[in-house]
């Protein structure tokens, strides 16, 4: 595998991991401190996510996402990515996760866009270190809110706090967002909606959910319960939902991790409410961004072998279910009797044998 193959030039090495000051602070070394001390896996992988992010800065602009992540994380990634490229890998450390980010910020914006002018809101469930209202101009004329643990948005806030009080002026956070809203709530219990409204979610209003990273970490009733009240409660306008899946092969590889997981989400959604569900799979034309071209890849490889089953018809969907893969459902709009059809749904298809939120 060349570089130039995966999106980067030959002539060009992988960035050194040069650590920001900040992160040397006594303020954000105990607050990492605690994270790795204090959290669980799901709230310590909302950190994995931003070192990803953070160490794939060629595509990724988040310069966040290093403050977010913590030393730990980054200087972990980035030595798996060394040793990726050192033994001339088929697939560098981190890379599904980009092209992860890169997708769901693409159908963001187009989502945002179809919406024809402002007043949409956005909805991060499970938003962890997310920071797309700090990067993304999209959303300059968009309310936006992210749901989360309350020990997580504590410190996520405590993060951006130490950075605006700091000199380091390519660290210092400028919100894109019109507005940001922390919602502190718990995913599997029944009030994340109620305490969503409380602090100003309109559920009448266009809104674009992303859940990235999230369902498969709850148990089965949990997650189903999340989309159904989606679907149920906010019926009203306008709505696209983006998610990422597992099917049961792909939560198999870490059992104690994952829980939730759907073989077929292209008939659990419209079962839900949620209509003209598209499939796609990384490697697709809207789903690689010049970092998966290399042919002997394990994802295009994937991808051949699926689209071999559909020629032939031998039950693509069972070809699916039968190979560790990892499904990224993204953006999906819901249907309304009350509003006007042409809503879209994508559903996102990864292989993935490595495991990153």
């Amino acid at each position: 595998m060349s570089n130039h193959e995966n999106g980067f030039p030959e002539d060009k090495p992988w960035p050194e991991l040069k650590l920001p000051e900040l992160l040397s602070s006594e303020t954000l070394k105990a607050l990492h401190a605690a994270i790795e001390r204090d959290w669980d896996l799901l709230q310590r992988s909302a950190c994995q996510t931003a070192a990803g992010r953070a160490l794939w800065k060629q595509v990724i602009n988040d310069p966040l996402a290093e403050l977010f992540a913590g030393e730990t994380y980054l200087k972990a990634i980035y030595e798996k990515i060394k040793k990726d490229r050192l033994n001339n890998a088929k697939e560098i450390s981190g890379v599904i996760l980009a092209v992860r980010t890169l997708w769901f910020d693409s159908k963001l914006e187009a989502a945002l866009s179809s919406f024809g002018g402002a007043g949409a809101q956005v909805v991060l469930l499970g938003a962890g270190m997310d920071a797309r209202s700090y990067r993304l101009s999209c959303l300059k004329e968009i309310s936006v809110f992210e749901v989360d643990f309350a020990e997580v948005l504590h410190a996520k806030a405590a993060i951006l706090e130490a950075a605006v009080n700091s000199r380091d002026e390519h660290h210092h956070p400028i919100m894109t967002a019109k507005s940001l809203t922390r919602v502190a709530a718990d995913l599997t219990e029944d009030d994340w909606l109620e305490k969503l409204q409380i602090s100003g979610f309109e559920p009448k209003k266009s809104t674009v959910w992303i859940l990235e990273g999230i369902l498969y970490y709850l148990s089965h009733s949990n997650a189903m319960k999340v989309l159904n009240i989606i679907a149920e409660k906010c019926n009203l306008t306008n709505t696209v939902l983006l998610a990422d899946f597992m099917n049961k092969q792909a939560t198999k590889l870490s059992s104690s991790t994952f829980h939730f997981y759907c073989d077929w989400p292209d008939q659990l959604l419209p079962s839900l409410g949620f209509s003209d569900v598209k499939l796609s799979q990384i490697g697709d034309p809207d789903a690689h961004f010049g970092l998966l071209q290399d042919p002997l890849n394990l994802f295009n490889k994937l991808r051949t072998c699926l689209d071999q089953f559909k020629l032939t018809q031998t039950m693509g969907h069972h070809a699916v279910a039968c190979i560790c893969c990892r499904l990224l459902v993204h953006p999906i709009k819901l249907v309304h009797e009350a509003k006007v059809a042409g809503s879209i749904c994508y559903t996102y298809q990864t292989f993935n044998f490595k495991v990153y939120k």
